[in-house]
């Protein structure tokens, strides 16, 4: 790990952390961060997986107020995380490098077309309510398929899972954001925990994400004050797309 390499890495986790923060997408920064300075596909994804957690653990610990009287509705939806979290890593392992760097550009693109997607599904859950206060199985169900591609990667996951929140259970939309906080942080800590045994992660630019990730998400909170979300968000969906243009034509 030259000091270009850190500066890259570094300054491609500090922006991760902070478009989490204010928009989400920050694995379209980071993933294609340690492919650059010469991370297998698998390896590096995983890495940012174990990198970014730092951020997700902050997001929670933000939105604890939000998180109140909620604990039923996290008790129902867990079962569905953790077993597709579970699986979605499981599956990452069994995919040869050769095969994931094939579809990576296609989860890349897929990624900032949610990214995308995400002020119009917003304003089209909070005008609409038909869910239910209680959680119903087929919220479950769309847990647990979110589980599986957030953990499988990592890029979007978020957007899916208010999606599914948002439709199928009536809240306010600050209070569903909260809940798809922690589902997301329980999401990756449960692959983390499967890549961890896998020994694919590469330690030197996990623990250097982790800390600038960190920065960022705190940085993250003070800029979405001040700049509009809709900017960075188009800045990430146009540095996504042009990633996942030349990966696929590479």
């Amino acid at each position: 790990m030259n000091p270009t390499d850190v500066l890259l890495v570094g300054g491609a986790g500090v922006l991760a952390g902070a478009v989490n923060a204010v928009a989400g997408g920050g694995t379209l920064l980071s993933f294609p961060a340690l492919l650059a300075v010469g991370v297998p596909p698998v390896t590096a994804n995983i890495t940012s997986s174990v990198g970014l957690l730092t951020g997700y653990a902050g997001g929670s610990v933000a939105y604890r107020r939000e998180l109140e009287g909620q604990r039923g509705r996290l008790r129902a939806l867990l079962p569905g995380a953790l077993a597709g979290g579970i699986a979605g890593a499981v599956l990452l392992l069994l995919t040869p490098q050769a095969t994931f760097r094939a579809i990576v550009p296609y989860l890349v693109l897929l990624s900032c077309a949610l990214l995308a997607a995400q002020p119009r599904l917003a304003r089209a859950l909070a005008a609409h309510r038909h869910g239910s206060a209680d959680v119903h199985w087929a919220a479950r169900a769309g847990v647990a398929v979110g589980a599986v591609y957030g953990s499988y990667f990592g890029a979007g996951l978020g957007v899916l899972l208010l999606a599914v929140l948002g439709i199928l259970v009536a809240d306010d939309l600050q209070r569903l954001n909260a809940l798809k906080g922690v589902l997301s942080l329980v999401i990756n800590v449960v692959g983390v925990v499967v890549f961890l045994v896998s020994a694919q992660v590469s330690w030197g630019y996990a623990v250097l994400l982790g800390v600038t990730a960190y920065l960022g998400g705190t940085l993250g909170v003070s800029i979405a004050r001040r700049l509009p979300p809709a900017l960075m968000r188009a800045a990430v969906i146009a540095l996504g797309t042009v990633v996942g243009v030349v990966l696929l034509v590479s």
